[in-house]
């Protein structure tokens, strides 16, 4: 009989949790983006739990690798309902977030992505479930058409891209911005992701007489671009998306990374309305400046206050999400039907080669 009656008060111990899916990169060459997401996640989930969970159930937050890959990212999302698990933050790459977004709106499961900026992800869906705390690549390709045109002034630019949904999607952004202000795009060319040589580029760029890049894609192909052409002694200023802004780019690019360009989420860590929020990520030394520290922490806040105000019921959580505005780090924080926040800021970086980076004003 003892045996029995604790068998039963574990079930219930086990069951008073709610549980978050971090669907994150935890393998393949994006890692470090599922870092910046597990802390942000993880200081918000602490801070809950240390003032005594939501509604006595601690919050638990379970770890679904997708690789940043959409051939995988169903597979991923299968999992996590079979694990029983309604509310998700992640996708972090907009590829994978697009091939599972609609697994996951049909099963009622709450998604908040707060890296996943292609507009293809929620344009014409009608998803009541998926939803981002970052802004569309429309958004930050605008931030970047503006300062090229009205900062740089360049006189003829290559467009490049990888390839995939996230890059090419922006490189098509700022090739429209761009043109539609007057820029010269002398050269618009797809990449291969995962390359270690693309001197064959390098090559095509410095005969067309290019002096600025914008590169849509991730730091391993932006650090190979940025070390060879430095090596080819090309001469131009780059700039890429928030998918470049990567510590690990420094490994990759040496020297040559000083100077780059990028556009990210407005630094909120320096927002003095966010101080005991930085504190906490400190710390545990964690960066909330990361460029999704703050967008993740933001995704847990909002799952976890709907839960409180209406339950622990995906279907009420979203209502309440699509109509309510939330004060978060990033600001107050709302969204439109489709899920896309209301407003987002993106600023311009210099990336510098102590790692370190500087708003470009």
């Amino acid at each position: 009989m003892a045996v029995a009656v604790t068998a039963v008060v574990l079930a219930t111990a086990a069951q008073a949790q709610i549980k978050i899916g971090l669907v994150i990169p935890a393998s393949g060459p994006l890692t470090q983006y599922g870092t910046m997401i597990k802390e942000g996640v993880g200081t918000a989930v602490e801070q809950v739990n240390a003032a005594g969970g939501i509604d006595g159930q601690q919050v638990q937050t379970v770890v679904f690798d997708d690789a940043c890959d959409p051939g995988k990212a169903p597979g991923a999302a299968n999992r996590l309902l079979d694990a029983k698990v309604r509310y998700v933050i992640g996708p972090v790459c907009s590829g994978a977030a697009i091939a599972a977004a609609p697994i996951y709106n049909s099963q009622r499961v709450v998604v908040v992505t707060p890296s996943a900026t292609s507009p293809s992800l929620t344009s014409g869906m009608d998803y009541h479930y998926i939803f981002r705390t970052i802004g569309q690549d429309n958004e930050q390709g605008e931030a970047a058409a503006k300062f090229i045109m009205e900062k740089i002034k360049p006189r003829k630019i290559a467009l490049l891209h990888d390839k995939q949904s996230y890059g090419r999607g922006i490189a098509n952004t700022a090739r429209k911005l761009l043109s539609r202000a007057g820029a010269e795009v002398a050269l618009y060319e797809g990449i291969t992701p995962g390359g270690k040589d693309y001197s064959d580029v390098i090559a095509r760029i410095k005969n067309a007489g290019v002096d600025f890049v914008y590169f849509g894609g991730y730091h391993n192909e932006m650090g190979v671009l940025l070390r060879q052409a430095k090596e080819a002694a090309l001469n131009v200023r780059m700039m890429g998306p928030e998918g470049v802004g990567n510590s690990e780019i420094n490994a990759i690019a040496g020297p040559a990374v000083e100077g780059m360009l990028v556009t990210l989420p407005a630094d909120f860590a320096a927002n003095p309305k966010n101080t005991a929020i930085v504190k906490a990520f400190e710390a545990k030394k964690r960066n909330a400046s990361s460029a999704f520290g703050l967008t993740s922490y933001t995704a847990a806040q909002v799952i976890m206050d709907s839960i409180k105000a209406v339950g622990d019921d995906p279907q009420l959580v979203a209502d309440h999400m699509h109509k309510t505005t939330f004060q978060t780090p990033l600001g107050p924080t709302s969204w439109d039907a489709g899920g896309d926040l209301k407003s987002f800021e993106f600023q311009v970086f210099e990336w510098h080669q102590d790692g370190s980076k500087t708003v470009v004003k």
